[in-house]
């Protein structure tokens, strides 16, 4: 490995040198020269000025490659590793951390609820990657941005948007279809986009299914791993006057019978599975232009969510079928205000309101007789979580300068009424701010220094879990405080015509980590007793490199590895779930109608290893293998037909990433038809 870091780091050097020879008799007037992030300073700007480590993957990228699923696009991104606990899954780690540790915005509104578990969860699939304009990624920043639960960073889904016409206004149809061999794959989408000039709409319609996947040159169909889904998406925009425009969208997705393999394969579970899978999110959103300094942009949001989490499971040899339901219905209310204070400083400030309203529930059903016995769900009914925050962040730009400073204050209002803890009523609070500086070397070049505080809020899932949850049981707690975090990082940034690229060191200190502690010599049907607590302090650092070279015309090689280390302070062990050095190169020819790519991802041998690590059965004993996957993607445009095809897994390597609880597919092709009228 050290080899290999060698070799990169000379070539990635070696490229800097070449671009800034070819740029050094050019002008140096400092001007902007590309791509566009949003995320990490809540506006607009070009991506070689944000002082922090951002990441981004396009509409086009998405359409070509035409991921299964949101958390399968996301592995074409440097910096993120996404685990899969089964084939309905996938939870992105971020600078070595995931789950409610990592924030999941839609359109900039929070998907995190009170609900969400520590380590890797299911949430972001279900987001259909047809809806996607672009996935921006923050990394090691956006408590101050966004509030709690951004500690490693934030993953931001931004929506396709339809378009007002500039001319005659238009009606257009749209029907994408997909299959995968062995059945893995069989997709349809009908889409409608309407364009007129103070009226625009988009809306379609998905259905999919998905079979059993089948695995490398070993293990071949996991069964039972397959699932259906569909959903359905609309999104509006009125112009209500030349400075206001309104937008009402709506995203609904449902999946059935999604089956949690390992614990079918490992657990002795006859039926282990997620039914229903489903999430529901509705918004309006108005956006402003002001004439004050103070006032220069405005957006207000409100938003209306509902995510349901079923889940069936029945051991063999047994005739009860346990049937749970989780339904946490979430009101928001965001409004951020853009000020243009001077020529030279610029800032956004507003206030988040979030409260989640928990229903829980739990009924065994005697398969024979069919009796149901209501019992206490996996969290106390009635729970009620309120996440109330108010910040600002402003933005300093002198000559080569660059300067982002910003502050938040957020309290909680935590109400839980369990049977086991009585009434709970806790109303944590938690300052954090942020601070970058940036140098701009010349119109190509930057250096810059971040530092920024993060938390995490214990929620309901916190405090009240009662029940089985991956290979342990779980019971509740109270009197936790928020986790918090110290992340530094220094990074380099260059953007010339031919070449642009990233390369940042970072150090993360964990303190107050909420924990599971096992309860010694106590088992619950047949599982190890765990309790939440505030007992971990911890640290990660590492490193992430990316390059983006345009070698010759048409032709694009982007490349990109990442390395985290993470180590408990407390245990003196290392840290639980943190993922391998891994790495990717891609290399895109594009001519005038077609385009062909070839994919190389790797993963090393991760045999760092917690306790808990060990413990997981979804870890094979000694650490995850190695492994190093080559796929071909390909394309061509028709007047009114697009066809995509890929080949996934070319040498059918039989492999998963760390701590899934599912192979990931073998050798295998896809056919996609985009077919537009």
């Amino acid at each position: 490995m050290k080899k290999g870091l060698f070799f990169i780091l000379l070539l990635f050097c070696a490229l800097v040198v070449s671009a800034q020879q070819a740029e050094e008799k050019k002008d140096t007037t400092i001007r902007s020269l590309g791509e566009v992030m949003v995320t990490a300073q809540r506006h607009q700007q070009e991506s070689l000025l944000v002082p922090y480590s951002v990441n981004a993957l396009s509409q086009q990228y998405i359409g070509e490659v035409s991921p299964r699923t949101t958390p399968e696009a996301l592995m074409g991104m440097n910096g993120v590793f996404v685990q899969k606990t089964n084939h309905g899954g996938g939870s992105p780690f971020i600078r070595g951390l995931t789950g409610n540790q990592t924030l999941i915005l839609m359109d900039g509104i929070r998907l995190n609820n009170s609900t969400f578990r520590y380590g890797p969860n299911q949430y972001l699939n279900t987001i259909d990657p047809f809806t996607i304009k672009r996935i921006e990624v923050a990394k090691g920043t956006g408590s101050v941005q966004y509030g709690t639960d951004a500690i490693g960073g934030v993953v931001h889904i931004l929506t396709r948007d339809p378009q007002f016409a500039t001319g005659k206004a238009g009606l257009r149809g749209k029907v994408i279809g997909k299959y995968m061999t062995d059945d893995m794959e069989k997709t349809i989408r009908g889409e409608v986009n309407y364009s007129g000039k103070k009226f625009a709409l988009i809306t379609g319609i998905v259905k999919k299914n998905f079979g059993d996947v089948v695995g490398g040159d070993t293990t071949g169909k996991q069964f039972p791993s397959g699932y259906d889904e569909w959903s359905l998406d609309m999104k509006a925009k009125v112009l209500l006057k030349k400075n206001i425009r309104l937008t009402l969208a709506n995203q609904f997705l449902q999946q059935q019978n999604v089956p949690v393999y390992h614990k079918v394969l490992l657990e002795d579970f006859a039926v282990n599975e997620m039914d229903q899978q489903q999430r529901l999110l509705s918004y309006a959103r108005m956006d402003m232009q002001g004439k004050s300094r103070f006032f220069k942009e405005a957006e207000i949001t409100v938003s209306y969510q509902q995510s349901i989490e079923g889940r069936n499971s029945r051991k063999n040899g047994t005739t009860s079928l346990r049937k749970e339901k989780d339904k946490i219905n979430t009101l928001g209310f965001t409004t951020d205000i853009f000020s243009e204070i001077n020529k030279t400083w610029t800032a956004n400030s507003g206030i988040e309101l979030y409260y989640d309203k928990v229903g829980s529930s739990r009924d065994d059903i005697n398969a024979q007789t069919g009796v149901a016995s209501s019992k206490r769900g996996l969290y106390p009914d009635h729970s009620k979580y309120g996440n109330y925050s108010v910040y600002s962040l402003h933005h300093f730009h002198w000559g080569r300068w660059i300067a982002d400073a910003g502050v938040r204050f957020n309290t909680f209002d935590i109400y839980i009424n369990d049977t086991t803890l009585g009434n709970v009523k806790i109303s944590p609070s938690a300052w954090v701010g942020n601070a970058a500086l940036m140098y701009q070397f010349d119109r190509t070049q930057t250096i810059y220094a971040s530092f920024s505080s993060g938390y995490r809020a214990p929620n309901v899932d916190d405090m009240g879990t009662l029940g089985i949850v991956d290979f342990r049981y779980e019971i509740p707690t109270s009197g936790l405080k928020p986790e918090r975090s110290q992340h530094t990082e220094l990074g380099y940034k260059i953007k010339t015509k031919r070449l642009s690229g990233t390369i940042a060191a970072y150090y993360m200190h964990l303190a107050d980590l909420i924990t599971r502690v096992k309860m010694d010599g106590h088992v619950i049907s047949g599982y190890p007793v765990y309790q939440k607590e505030n007992t971990e302090s911890a640290f990660i650092k590492g490193f992430e490199m990316e390059l983006n070279w345009n070698a010759i015309k048409n032709l694009h090689i982007i490349g990109g590895i990442a390395y985290a280390y993470g180590q408990s302070l407390s245990k003196k062990e290392p840290l639980r779930r943190i993922p391998p050095f891994n790495g990717r190169l891609m290399s895109t020819y594009r001519g005038n109608k077609w385009f062909a790519s070839v994919e190389f991802q790797f993963a090393s041998h991760q045999k760092r290893l917690a306790q808990g690590d060990k413990d997981d059965n979804r870890i094979p004993a000694g650490g995850t293998p190695s492994w190093k996957v080559l796929s071909f993607f390909s394309g061509y445009k028709f007047s009114i037909v697009q066809l995509n095809a890929g080949i996934q897994n070319i040498f059918n390597e039989d492999y998963r990433t760390h701590g899934s609880g599912i192979n990931a597919v073998g050798r295998s092709a896809w056919l996609s038809v985009n077919l537009n009228f």
